[in-house]
């Protein structure tokens, strides 16, 4: 995890109260409908889908304990970044053609500042990168570079 404050672990729980332990398409299949067949009154009266890989979860955790409910504003934020960055990650690996765009969208006032120095220096390393935030000064140095400022309806080059 980019902002260690514990052991950082993901599963994946299926939502299927039936699901197959094996990895077998025929069998996972075999399950959906199943569940959809048993479930199909259900989702006709909620005029909701309650079945299918939508509604499966990540169950994440910092130091052996849920996220949701046990950890920090800060753990919580600094989980969700991982996944995104990790995502970036994949990305970036799988594209011959250069780097994704990184966006960061007004995530350095919620983290503190040795957290905010580590995601610039990941950032750094990125091809491309949009940060927007309400607070400029909440963007560390090092990522100093072309910067717009955004209100009434204007757009203003800053540096």
């Amino acid at each position: 995890m980019l902002f260690r404050s514990g052991p950082f672990d993901m599963s994946y729980q299926c939502s299927l109260a039936e699901a197959p332990t094996e990895r077998d398409e025929a069998l996972w299949t075999a399950a959906y409908l199943a569940a959809l067949t048993d479930r199909r009154r259900d989702e006709i009266d909620r005029g909701v889908s309650l079945v299918g890989p939508h509604r499966d979860e990540l169950q994440l955790q910092v130091r052996e304990l849920p996220v949701k409910g046990y950890a920090s504003h800060g753990e919580s934020w600094s989980a969700a970044l991982t996944l995104r960055l990790a995502a970036f990650e994949l990305l970036r690996q799988d594209r011959a053609g250069g780097d994704p765009v990184l966006v960061l969208d007004d995530v350095f006032a919620e983290l503190d500042s040795r957290r905010r120095r580590r995601l610039a220096e990941f950032a750094h390393n990125a091809e491309q990168t949009i940060v927007t935030a309400a607070v400029p000064e909440d963007v560390p140095s090092e990522l100093d570079g072309c910067r717009y400022d955004v209100s009434n309806g204007g757009v203003t080059r800053v540096g």
